[in-house]
């Protein structure tokens, strides 16, 4: 019986520059997003590939449009130099 294969890994950029702090994407997946303070975002820049679902919703609903999502092209960081 064969197997289906792994998820592929996700990637995610957000353009800082460009979010407003609306916060769409803390409710849409709150395990990859949330505030630091009252509008510093920090996320998951390698979430876990079942929350794909949730990260692609996030990304649909920024009303700005800062979230870019994409396949891995090479291996994350250690957890260490996590995204800020």
């Amino acid at each position: 019986m064969p197997t289906d294969p792994p998820p592929e890994e996700l990637r995610l950029v957000v353009d800082l520059n460009r979010c407003q702090s609306y916060g769409q994407c803390v409710y849409a997946a709150p395990t990859v997003f949330r505030f630091h303070g009252e509008e510093a975002l920090e996320y998951d820049y390698a979430p876990d590939p079942r929350t794909r679902r949730d990260v692609e919703r996030a990304a649909a609903a920024c009303p700005v449009q800062a979230i870019l999502l994409g396949g891995a092209t090479e291996p994350a960081p250690p957890a260490s130099e996590g995204a800020r």
